[in-house]
C-alpha cells in the first residue's frame, strides 16, 4: 500500500521513467502499484517502457464478489502481468488452492502470471524445500506446457522480506536449481530452462550484482527499495548491463 497517495506515485513514477529514460534491450521492467493508481500510470507510458502489473487478481471474471478485482478490469487498465501468491497475501490468508485458480484466469487471458513462493524460515534439515515443492507443484498441477511462456516464477523467501537479511547467492542458485528440477520433473529440462525465475528478499543496488553473478537469477521482485526512485533504477540497470554481458 505504497505510495499512499496518487500525486506521490505519479512523482514517483515519472522519475522511474526519467531515469530508465532509454528503454532496455535485455531487461522488463514492470511496476505493480496499487489498484486504484494503474489507469494513471498507463498513461503516463504510453511506450510500454514500464509495464503495469498488478498485486493481485480474484479468478472470478464478474459476479458478485464486493471488493474483488478481476482480470478483465485489469487487462482494461493496461495491466500484462498479474502477481499471484505474494507472501503477504499468503499471510492473510490466501491458500494454494486460491492461488491456483488466480494462476488459471490469468493464463486464460494471455497475461504473464508472477507466481511467488517461499519459505517462513530454514532449518538445518532443509525442510523448507518441502514447502516450495508445495507451493510450485500447486500452482502448475495442470498448466499446460504452451502455457509455461506466460509464468514467470519469484523465489521470494518470508525471512528476508523487508528484514534488511536477503539470501546468500549460494542460496538463491541452490534454490533455483531446485525449481528448475521440479518444473523439468512436469515437463521436460528445456521447457524449465525457458522459466525465468526471479529473487525477491531485501534487493538493493549492492548486492544485485552478486545475486546476479553468483545467484544466477533472471531478475528480481522488488520491495522496499522499488519506492526509492535512484535505487530502483540503478537496479535495472545493473541488470541490463548483466544482461548484455
Amino acid at each position: 500500500m505504497n505510495p499512499t497517495n496518487l500525486g506521490a506515485a505519479k512523482k514517483l513514477f515519472i522519475e522511474v521513467r526519467k531515469r530508465l529514460r532509454h528503454h532496455p534491450k535485455n531487461t522488463d521492467v514492470v511496476i505493480a502499484p496499487p489498484f486504484p493508481f494503474i489507469s494513471e500510470m498507463e498513461r503516463l507510458s504510453p511506450s510500454k517502457r514500464i509495464e503495469l502489473a498488478a498485486q493481485d487478481v480474484f479468478f472470478e471474471t464478474s459476479g458478485a464478489h464486493t471488493g474483488e478485482v478481476s482480470v478483465p478490469m485489469l487487462k482494461s487498465v493496461g495491466c500484462e502481468y498479474v502477481i499471484a501468491g505474494h507472501s503477504e497475501m499468503r499471510a492473510s490468508g490466501e491458500s494454494d488452492h486460491d492461488i491456483y485458480r488466480d494462476i488459471k484466469a490469468v493464463l486464460k487471458s494471455r497475461m504473464t502470471v508472477i507466481v511467488c513462493i517461499g519459505e517462513k524460515t530454514r532449518d538445518s534439515q532443509g525442510n523448507y524445500f518441502s514447502v516450495v515443492e508445495a507451493q510450485i507443484r500447486s500452482a502448475i498441477r495442470d498448466v499446460p506446457q504452451a502455457k509455461l511462456k506466460q509464468v514467470v516464477v519469484a523465489y521470494e523467501p518470508v525471512w528476508a522480506i523487508g528484514t534488511g537479511k536477503h539470501a546468500t547467492p549460494e542460496d538463491v542458485e541452490e534454490m533455483k536449481l531446485f525449481i528448475q528440477k521440479i518444473l523439468a520433473d512436469n515437463y521436460n529440462r528445456s521447457a524449465a530452462m525457458k522459466v525465468r525465475i526471479l529473487y525477491g528478499g531485501s534487493v538493493k543496488k549492492n548486492n544485485s550484482l552478486e545475486l546476479l553473478e553468483r545467484g544466477k537469477v533472471d531478475g528480481f521482485l522488488i520491495g522496499g527499495a522499488s519506492l526509492k526512485a535512484a535505487e530502483f533504477s540503478e537496479i535495472v540497470k545493473t541488470t541490463e548491463t548483466y544482461a548484455k554481458a
